[in-house]
This record gives structure tokens, sequence and C-alpha cells, in this order.
């Protein structure tokens, strides 16, 4: 029984993290202005095509993460504290930063195209930078459980954490009008506030398990 909660424990901390790196509120704003003048059916396939290219894109991550660092002769722990100290620094400037922060923010595009699900609403306002650190955190996480089963059952938990996240981001994209009317700006600068204070906590949590990996030789 313990074995089945200490996963679900692994999906929650994954799914937590994710929502709050991704903060799906803040993308409202920038969603509504680059799909402006587009019928329903345009705004919907563009919602659900840029959650399923952000699912793509996380899970390359997961998945390829431990293989760049192999490959770049990164260790766990510096991994973890160069990626915990970019998120907390990403949760203070949301707390304390511009007002409408974004840990992923996109660049200024033109509007006058017909796809911007890809660029730039599933990479870098969903799985940007911010995003892609957390994850391959806690790939790194997952290759050191000395067991196969845990691995295997952490990257399960993991991948799953990925398309929750994914589906909640596509719910609030795909409902932006009535989300953006109901938060109102006041709303969403609120929500993001609690957003960058929960990344401080993650960033220093990732950075205090990059020092214990240090301390054990990792």
């Amino acid at each position: 029984m313990s074995f089945e909660i200490f996963h679900f424990q692994y999906f929650l901390a994954g799914l937590v993290s994710l929502l709050v790196i991704t903060n799906p509120p803040s993308k409202i704003p920038l969603f509504i202005s680059l799909t402006q003048g587009m019928d329903e059916h345009a705004r919907k396939s563009q919602a659900k095509w840029a959650a399923i290219y952000a699912a793509i894109i996380m899970f390359i991550s997961l998945l390829a993460g431990n293989l760049l660092l192999a490959f770049f002769g990164i260790s766990y722990g510096a991994l973890r504290i160069a990626g915990g100290f970019m998120v907390a620094v990403i949760g203070y400037q949301m707390l304390f930063g511009q007002q409408t922060p974004s840990p992923n923010k996109a660049p200024l595009v033109r509007r006058d195209r017909e796809d911007y699900a890809f660029f730039p609403i599933a990479m870098p306002m969903i799985a940007g930078p911010g995003t892609m650190a957390v994850i391959i955190g806690f790939s790194t996480e997952i290759a050191e459980y000395p067991h196969w089963q845990d691995q295997v059952a952490t990257f399960f938990m993991m991948t799953l954490a990925i398309v929750f996240c994914s589906v909640v981001c596509w719910a609030v994209m795909r409902s932006a009008d009535f989300c953006g009317r109901k938060l109102g700006p006041s709303g969403t600068i609120i929500i993001s506030k609690l957003m960058g204070f929960l990344l401080v906590c993650i960033g220093v949590q990732f950075i205090g398990s990059g020092i214990r990996a240090f301390a054990i030789g990792g």
C-alpha cells in the first residue's frame, strides 16, 4: 500500500509543479489576442494542438533529459541546483516583478498568421525553458531510484502528470473568453502571485536536492 501511495504522491508533486510553472490562467490574455478574428472552430483547434504540442515537448524533455545531461557531462546535482535557481528566480519575478508575469514568456509575434499553436503558444508559452527545467529535474530523480520497478512507475506517473497538465491548459485556452471575464485582470495577477510563491518553494526544494546529490557524490 505504501508503494502505491509513494507513486501517487510523485504524480501529485509532478502535476502541481507543472501547473505552477505553466500557470494556465496567465496564458488567457495572449491566447485571446493571438486568436482574435478566428472563428470558434479555429480557436478550439488552436487550443487543442497547442496542448498536444506542449505535451510532446514535455514528454521529450522527460525522456531525453538524462541523455542530454550525459552527453554534456552535467551531473544530476548541478542540473537540480541550476534548475532550482532558475525556477526560484522566475517565481521571484512573478511575485515582485512585472504586473502580468509569465514563467514562460513568449516573444512578441505578428498577429497576421493562421496558426500559433506550436509557436508561441506551445513553446515557449506552455513548454518553455522553466517547464523543461522542472521536468528534467524530475527525470534526474527518476534515474536515481535503485530499482527499475520504481523508475518505470515514477516515469509513468510523471508522464501522467504531463498529460493532466496539458489537458488543464487545453481546457483553460478553450474557455479563454469565459475565464478571462470571470477572473478579470486582478484575478489573473492574484493567481500569478500565488504561483510565484509556490515556484520559489519548488526552486528551493530543487536546490536542496541538488546540494544533497553533490554531498553523496552525485
